[in-house]
């Protein structure tokens, strides 16, 4: 059922421009009402339903009349008995150009071949041309149809998915409708991978119930500031959307949670000086990221976008995007080219820094050549598509990349044997670093040498998931040799340890036992820590394997000791079986052994008498050896229960627990947990890692607590 009336509508366009002609627009409701009459929408509710949302949605821009009018009835020449003439008698010329320019936009197959995709981009430019108020009317279309699309066939929610994210998201950005292009691309994004996006949204819940409300904490932050210099301004923060999210760790092969900024906040000032002011606060405040920082109101942006842009690492070293700008950039950056026809208080509002649509036109379109299809294209998309560059080979092919690749990511995309013997390239034909951001319309040459391998930096300096998983796995091959050694030399000692030989026979059978491919890889996975020794003696022998070897008697636990010497383990360092150690003595208390990187040895260099080398004696350890964890859980019901059962799952025993922090959404306590060796403590981390509700953890060590 319709939610809003025609005077809804016009009411909502007073709010704006109470010198709106009311009479027209009850007309054009009535008019379009009747058109539709006895049509329905997919979801069973009346067509004219849709033409009034669009309206609603360009309401909320502040448009003018002309196009109010045309949301309404956009669809009638299409979908009606309704005629270019007859709306041209009853509203006018002007609206019947609208009206006939939308209706050819929604016959335009934008999503069609590239062959044809060409000559639709031009048709689409033109209508552009004629009057952009056409495109307007057709995003908040698109907008609507994209937010009640759950009602149509899955396979044309697919479709229309995706031809809103390659066509209509981009080009509302391109206009400067960022917060609408957000949204388009995060209602596709829901249609088109909704697995991945229901998985940003779990995890940007779970740093919120572990970090708090970190917007308001850090607006709060700003807003101090600017009131420590006397300055006047709104300060606004959100999380950004999931598809921005998402787009950021495929962009740069990260995990969710080794993203920074994923906040963004903006500050609102009255004025230029303002707002360069503000911006020296929060540098002075917060230390800036370098390459973060644009000045896009010394150089806008030709949509009209004039703000400062800056990261900054704030609160608990989070990275914080901060956006800074006067109010009247700010209506620019909110609606774009659209501004131009902003209407404050009954007139068009006299913002500067709205663009001329004919002039922002005319730059997306001044160097096409009107021949050549394929070039039309192209250069449409180099405009378009803001958050990627295509750039050229020296032959003339387009290679497509995202924003902010590098010659790195450019010749993976080539071929990977390109990519793997790169050298050194050139951009437009000067030599440039292998780490220069690329732009759109750039001529690359990459130089290749015979040899050449990849450098373990460059997994720094791409940004495309290919670049990297190809240097990561020529990496993996160069280290392979090497590998091999460390493994065949940690499989002999395995097995001599059990009465065994690590011959070629036993470790290809191990390897087809454990479904690797062949001894040799068998070894390289021993050399690089994929696999134990532990495991592969357990594999093949399962009754003499380490695991099942007597424990060793806790009396003669550490190898080294004179005959008349005792020891205890060091309270600072807490050393486990498993790792290096060094004894001290100590005038009556016989030798204390410490981890050899414990701090407390510093102080001792210059002691070399009191040094014992020290090593575990070999064979299984009783669980009797006390480290102490650090760990931060959500205050919740039954996470510290959780937390005991999963130490107790790995059979370790809690001999002591207590809480050094408390707070309303979460706990800090030390847990002494009783272990065996080193990789029982794994054991027992990597379980309480993999719980959720842990936020932190580690293993606590303590130089105060001197033997």
């Amino acid at each position: 059922m319709m939610t809003i009336d025609a005077e809804d509508l016009i009411a909502l366009v007073r709010n704006y421009n109470p010198r709106t002609n009311a009479a027209l627009i009850r007309q054009a409701f009535a008019y379009g009402r009747d058109m539709h009459e006895g049509q329905t929408r997919k979801s069973g509710e009346p067509y004219f339903t849709h033409p009034l949302a669009v309206a609603a949605i360009l309401t909320e821009q502040h448009l003018d009349d002309a196009t109010i009018i045309t949301a309404l009835l956009h669809d009638t020449i299409e979908d009606t008995k309704s005629t270019y003439t007859e709306i041209a008698r009853l509203f006018g010329d002007e609206i019947a150009e609208l009206v006939d320019g939308v209706t050819k936009l929604t016959n335009l197959q934008l999503s069609s071949t590239e062959s044809q995709q060409a000559e639709n981009f031009r048709k689409l430019l033109m209508a552009m041309s004629r009057d952009l108020r056409v495109i307007l009317v057709k995003l908040a279309d698109r907008l609507h149809n994209m937010r009640t699309i759950k009602s149509m066939a899955p396979e044309k929610q697919a479709q229309k998915a995706r031809e809103t994210m390659e066509i209509y998201a981009p080009l509302a950005g391109r206009m400067g409708m960022q917060w609408m292009r957000e949204e388009l691309e995060d209602l596709s994004f829901r249609v088109l991978n909704p697995e991945a996006r229901s998985s940003i949204m779990r995890r940007f819940l779970t740093l919120q119930r572990e970090s708090g409300d970190v917007v308001h904490q850090i607006t709060a932050d700003l807003r101090a500031e600017l009131d420590k210099s006397g300055i006047e301004a709104d300060v606004y923060g959100r999380a950004k959307k999931p598809y921005s999210i998402w787009r950021k760790m495929q962009e740069k092969d990260l995990a969710f949670s080794r993203l920074s900024d994923i906040y963004a906040f903006r500050v609102i000032c009255n004025s230029v000086a303002e707002c360069y002011a503000v911006m020296g606060d929060i540098h002075q405040r917060w230390r800036s990221v370098p390459g973060r920082f644009k000045d896009y109101i010394s150089q806008p942006k030709n949509n009209g976008y004039r703000s400062i842009h800056t990261t900054v690492s704030g609160r608990d070293g989070k990275r914080v995007e901060v956006q800074i700008r006067t109010r009247e950039m700010h209506e620019v950056a909110e609606a774009g080219v659209a501004a131009h026809w902003s209407y404050r208080e009954g007139v068009r509002a006299q913002n500067p820094f709205a663009v001329d649509p004919a002039k922002w036109i005319s730059t997306l379109t001044e160097k096409l050549d009107e021949g050549d299809h394929d070039e039309f294209l192209e250069n449409v998309k180099l405009e378009m598509y803001s958050d990627q560059v295509f750039c050229f080979t020296p032959k003339g092919d387009v290679i497509q990349l995202p924003r902010g690749a590098t010659p790195i990511d450019f010749s993976y995309a080539i071929h990977t044997r390109i990519g793997n013997a790169t050298v050194s390239a050139k951009i437009d034909g000067i030599r440039v670093p292998l780490w220069t951001r690329l732009k759109n319309g750039q001529s690359i040459e990459i130089i290749t040498a015979e040899g050449q391998r990849p450098q373990a930096s460059w997994i720094d300096i791409a940004t495309t998931g290919r670049a990297k998983a190809a240097i990561r796995k020529s990496l993996r091959e160069e280290d392979r040799g090497r590998f091999v050694k460390l493994g065949q030399e940690l499989a002999r000692a395995a097995f001599e340890h059990v009465g065994k030989k690590a011959t070629d026979k036993a470790l290809r059978t191990a390897a087809k036992m454990l479904g690797v491919a062949d001894e040799d890889e068998l070894l390289a996975q021993l050399g690089s820590a994929e696999l134990t020794a532990r495991r592969v003696v357990e594999t093949l022998y399962p009754e003499l394997s380490l695991s099942q070897a007597e424990e060793v008697d806790q009396a003669r636990a550490v190898i080294g000791l004179g005959a008349d010497q005792n020891t205890r383990r060091a309270l600072c360092c807490q050393p486990l079986p498993g790792e290096r150690i060094v004894g001290i003595t100590y005038r009556g208390q016989g030798v204390v052994v410490h981890a050899i990187d414990c701090p407390c040895l510093e102080e001792l260099e210059e002691q070399p008498n009191r040094w014992v080398d020290l090593h575990w004696h070999a064979g299984r350890h009783a669980a009797v050896n006390t480290v102490s964890l650090e760990v931060t859980i959500s205050n919740d019901t039954g996470v510290l229960g959780r937390i005991c059962t999963l130490i107790g799952e790995q059979k370790a025993n809690i001999s002591d627990l207590r809480f050094t922090q408390r707070k309303p959404d979460f706990f800090r306590l030390l847990i002494d947990v009783e272990l065996r060796d080193v990789e029982h403590l794994h054991k027992v981390m990597t379980a309480l890692e993999a719980e959720t509700d842990v936020a932190q953890l580690a293993r606590h060590r303590d130089a105060a607590r001197k033997p």
